[in-house]
């Protein structure tokens, strides 16, 4: 049974930083593509960042520079590390994993797997 758990999110003031994981169980993690996405109050889930099996990183538009994504393999956990936090970033985060990356990665649903989500909440 697939598992991700995400933690590290909270309340930060505008220009703050946080830290968010997600620990995967159930999969072999490494031949994983993983990646993070967001979902605010009315609006869609959009994607923030992925990092692909290969270790190729991308991201939205309106996190690059602020955010960067990593993975650690031997602990099957994926980083989100947050910086230059804004209020428009305050949604729930979600973790996922795709069993077959490639260039969909913006898309939710070429993803296998979903965590919970985190709330993480910019006040300014």
């Amino acid at each position: 049974q697939v598992q991700l758990v995400e933690s590290g999110g909270g309340l930060v003031q505008a220009g703050g930083s946080l830290r968010l994981s997600c620990a995967a169980s159930g999969l072999t993690f490494r031949t994983y593509s993983m990646g993070w996405f967001r979902q605010a109050p009315g609006k869609e889930r959009e994607f923030v960042a992925t990092i692909q099996w290969s270790d190729s990183t991308y991201y939205a538009d309106s996190v690059k520079g602020r955010f960067t994504i990593s993975r650690d393999n031997a602990k099957n956990t994926v980083y989100l590390q947050m910086n230059s936090l804004k209020p428009e970033d305050t949604a729930v985060y979600y973790c996922a994993a795709d069993r077959w990356g490639g260039r969909h990665y913006a898309i939710s649903g070429e993803y296998d797997y979903w965590g919970q989500g985190t709330q993480v909440t910019v006040s300014s």
